[in-house]
């Protein structure tokens, strides 16, 4: 590491915690001041500090994995998740939840199913879901940044007495970080996650733009067009998902044959019809559905979902598709030479670039931008997560009346206490591994089902939503054990078949559990009362089965209409979905120099813009907030 790397990521810190501690004061008003900025944040700071948020380090570096062995195809590996879910959120859903008025996600659930026992079950367990998942990923940061650190960072910062190693090295650097983003986080609240991440997201444009020109002048397009096949190249893909490589680097289809992914059509169905119900469940009870509750209006909301696409897809990518291109280079005949090729090595290809075929002063800045991608990351959970525990279980069933200033103090405990608790957690990362994944695996699996029901059935009441979400998360987490224990079944056996289905084709199973437990569980119960759905659906208005509290309402207002925008939502879902495949496209293509696909993919992004101007945005212009 040069000193001037060691400047640039030194005035980083520095910079950063000045921004944080400087905006913290305007936290201190109260809960809505301190969880959503008092709704007072713009909305394009929201959408950059949104981007930010979504910009990791260990989601970089799996994606700069997958595009260095797939090619151009990899990006559709993250319908899985899926990253279009952004797309229905800008075009719907965005509006649908900060119509709303409240402060966290499962303080909404009760706007939907009421304050009884029923509400209040449905909000109980989405207010615990927010706060474990908060914990274990920062387990999972306190791990993943240490590590990083001691790959790049030349230091040993470890703790021995005697013979004892109290702390290692990349503990001590976890501690240091985590330290460091904390102090402004429990201090400043969403104005200073806003404010730093905002900050952090214009030093990763930097350094990606660095590196992207670096790849660019360095690599030739000859070495390029010479070491990259053509299929590397093609968007479009078959049934089967065969092997590319060849020369050299064809050890690289071994690894390729045993993903997971052979069967790419049948996956990508499977993809799609998860996606589609994961997208319109909505945003997770997370940093992203805090960013919609902190905007001033509707329209913001709108606006800022929107913005956040623009933002984070091109300028990330064209980071990755850098990285890629000198990784391919340089390090794939390395690795190739080796004779075989794991999934372990595509995660080190960014560290190995970073330390070895980058130039100083870019190296500070990629260093400094991918310590801000972390720093932004852990930052929202640690805003997100501590307001489930003050709004949503302190205020609302052990201290409902108390002052604003009393509050704010709960808040930062709160903060300090998701943080430490995380922190323990991470330094037993390893043994508790299955475990974390247990949680985020098995919750975001139960997930779905229930969350795309409360939007569009009125019949669907809060026990539905209680006990849906627990049978997905039992079903998703009988799944997970069996696939953490596929070599001890017998081959032949079906359970030794169903423990080697990937995850992703065992969804229709997971699905139509938790439908299962959903429906008996709603019509075992009595409905949500009336007087809750109608001012649920007159407040919200999304589109769905809603015609006997539609019927209501009309009868009361002759006046009130019925959402009717189901058709052309969709529509703009499928448009903005390949608008934002364009934002990922481009810059790979252009980076590899294949500029007539580079072209072809830049006339996509202005026509599907064009028509998202028309379709959305004019919409968006008329409401009235």
């Amino acid at each position: 590491m040069d000193i001037i790397d060691v400047v640039i990521i030194a005035l980083y810190i520095a910079l950063t915690l000045f921004v944080g501690v400087w905006v913290s004061k305007k936290a201190s008003k109260g809960l809505d001041s301190y969880f959503l900025g008092g709704n007072s944040i713009k909305w394009y700071y929201l959408g950059l500090s949104n981007g930010s948020g979504m910009f990791d380090v260990s989601g970089t570096a799996w994606m700069v994995g997958i595009l260095f062995l797939y090619g151009v195809k990899s990006f559709m590996f993250m319908w899985m998740w899926p990253i279009w879910n952004q797309i229905f959120v800008m075009v719907f859903l965005a509006v649908w939840i900060r119509r709303s008025n409240i402060m966290t996600g499962s303080e909404w659930i009760l706007t939907r199913f009421g304050d009884d026992k029923a509400g209040r079950a449905s909000h109980l367990i989405v207010a615990i879901f927010a706060i474990v998942a908060s914990v274990g990923f920062i387990a999972y940061f306190f791990e993943g940044v240490g590590k990083f650190m001691t790959v790049i960072l030349p230091w040993d910062v470890s703790l021995v007495i005697g013979d004892t190693v109290l702390l290692t090295a990349a503990q001590s650097y976890a501690l240091i970080i985590i330290f460091l983003t904390t102090i402004y986080t429990i201090k400043g609240g969403m104005y200073s996650v806003v404010a730093t991440e905002v900050l952090q997201y214009l030093i990763m444009v930097l350094a990606g733009i660095l590196v992207a020109v670096y790849a660019f002048v360095t690599i030739s397009d000859a070495e390029l067009t010479a070491l990259i096949p053509a299929e590397w190249k093609n968007v479009f893909f078959g049934n089967e998902l065969n092997g590319f490589w060849d020369g050299k680097l064809a050890t690289f289809n071994d690894l390729i044959d045993t993903q997971g992914y052979k069967m790419f059509g049948a996956f990508i169905g499977m993809t799609l019809l998860k996606g589609f119900f994961a997208s319109v469940a909505g945003p997770t009870p997370s940093y992203d559905m805090q960013r919609i509750l902190s905007t001033r209006t509707v329209k913001d909301a709108a606006y800022m979902s929107g913005f956040t696409n623009l933002v984070l897809f091109i300028p990330r990518y064209l980071l990755i598709a850098g990285v890629v291109v000198i990784g391919l280079v340089y390090i794939a005949p390395e690795m190739a030479a080796s004779g075989s090729v794991t999934s372990n090595d595509l995660e080190i290809v960014l560290p190995k670039v970073i330390n070895f075929h980058v130039p100083v002063g870019i190296k500070g800045l990629l260093l400094a931008g991918l310590l801000a991608a972390f720093m932004s990351t852990f930052s929202a959970f640690v805003n997100s997560g501590p307001a489930y525990i003050v709004n949503d279980i302190y205020k609302k069933y052990f201290k409902p009346e108390a002052s604003d200033r009393h509050y704010v103090k709960a808040s930062h405990l709160a903060s300090f206490f998701v943080v430490t608790l995380g922190v323990i957690m991470g330094f037993f990362a390893e043994s508790i591994n299955s475990i974390t994944l247990w949680i985020t695996s098995a919750l975001y699996g139960g997930y779905v089902a229930a969350n795309f029901l409360k939007w569009v059935w009125w019949r669907f009441n809060g026990w539905g939503y209680f006990w849906g979400m627990l049978a997905g998360l039992i079903i998703a987490t009988l799944q997970f054990l069996m696939d953490n224990n596929k070599d001890n079944f017998i081959d032949g056996t079906l359970l030794y078949e169903l423990a080697h289905i990937p995850a992703i084709y065992l969804f229709p199973i997971i699905f139509v559990g938790s439908l299962l437990g959903c429906f008996l569980g709603t019509y075992l119960t009595p409905a949500t009362n009336m007087k809750t759905l109608k001012s649920f659906y007159s407040n919200v208005r999304p589109w769905g089965w809603w015609k006997p509290v539609y019927r209501e309402l009309k009868s009361e207002d002759s006046t009130f209409t019925s959402n009717k925008s189901f058709g052309m939502d969709m529509l703009n879902c499928a448009i903005g979905i390949v608008w934002q495949s364009s934002m990922i496209l481009m810059p790979i293509f252009f980076m590899v120099r294949d500029y007539p696909k580079a072209f072809v993919w830049t006339a996509v992004f202005a026509v599907t813009s064009g028509i998202l101007k028309f379709t959305w945005l004019d919409k968006v212009k008329k409401y009235k907030n």
